[in-house]
């Protein structure tokens, strides 16, 4: 198994992947998709950094945990693969983006499309065990997550960080403020949405909007 970034990644990031909890983190993941089903495949635990390059991030959204059934997980927050039916946090983050921006509900819950445009989509633990919520946490992913966000902050500016729900609120203090801009609100998921804490909080213009003024491309969400 090749736990290694891209090279745009790997550049600020090797020093963190030669730590001792990194080594650790690295066979206790070999061992976990030896011996039993996991999830992402192991060829797109990295997929979020492989498919938005460490100069191109513009946005980052951050979620928690894979998705942990069969075929839903592709390595990117949120995001599942083509044709696969849409989790209940997703169709939340799509009823918002028609609401806000009048974008009508797409046919794919594949958000390839969005980092590819410079959204990184990062979960804070990147592998889990088959229909085993939280399985791998706790096992030095949110140590290195948690180095990568403070990286992004520490060495690039004027990003616009999306913290949905109280964990990832929690990463704030992550990042210099002064340098980059920071939107909150309640999580995506069924139980905050429904209690008010999520529809209407109009991200995704924000973020284009930001971006404009940044003298940036807007993103084609």
């Amino acid at each position: 198994m090749q736990l290694s970034l891209p090279e745009s990644w790997h550049l600020h990031l090797k020093s963190e992947m030669q730590q001792p909890y990194f080594l650790q983190l690295k066979a206790f993941v070999e061992d976990a998709y030896n011996t039993s089903t996991c999830f992402p495949p192991e060829d797109e635990i990295f997929k979020a950094f492989e498919m938005c390059a460490f100069n191109a991030v513009k946005v980052v959204i951050i979620g928690q945990d894979p998705y942990h059934n069969f075929d839903q997980a592709n390595g990117l927050c949120f995001s599942v693969s083509d044709k696969m039916p849409h989790p209940p946090s997703l169709v939340n983050i799509f009823k918002e983006l028609e609401a806000d921006l009048g974008i009508p509900y797409p046919q794919s819950g594949n958000l390839e499309r969005w980092a590819e445009q410079g959204v990184f989509l990062l979960n804070a633990t990147l592998t889990v065990r088959a229909h085993e919520a939280g399985s791998h946490q706790k096992q030095g992913w949110e140590t290195f997550t948690d180095a990568v966000i403070k990286t992004i902050s520490e060495e690039q500016d004027k990003v616009i960080f999306l913290l949905w729900g109280g964990f990832a609120k929690k990463k704030a203090k992550l990042i210099d403020e002064t340098k980059h801009t920071i939107l909150t609100s309640g999580h995506p998921s069924p139980l905050s949405a429904n209690r008010g804490y999520w529809f209407g909080n109009s991200h995704f213009s924000q973020v284009n909007t930001l971006l404009k003024a940044q003298g940036k491309s807007p993103i084609s969400w």
